[in-house]
């Protein structure tokens, strides 16, 4: 997962998105399900600002819990947590 953040005041726009490298559209649309429901998880806890969500091709065949914790590398490697 890579996350592009552009930090800005008041707003919190959230954009998700799978490229046809992953797979069909099922897979598709089950990586930016996942992306969504750990950005929900975590959204009262993140600065306001842009952020921009790529799934890669590893992220469907990999168990939630490692998900969850590469989502919080990019979050923290990004600096966009309060």
């Amino acid at each position: 997962m890579v996350l592009f953040f552009l930090p800005q005041n008041k707003i919190h726009k959230v954009g998700f998105t799978a490229t046809k490298k992953i797979g069909n559209a099922v897979i598709r649309n089950r990586a930016k399900r996942v992306m969504r429901a750990l950005f929900r998880e975590y959204s009262k806890s993140l600065k306001d600002g842009s952020y921009i969500f790529v799934a890669k091709q590893s992220l469907v065949t990999t168990p939630h819990a490692k998900v969850k914790q590469d989502f919080e590398k990019v979050i923290s490697k990004n600096r966009a947590f309060l």
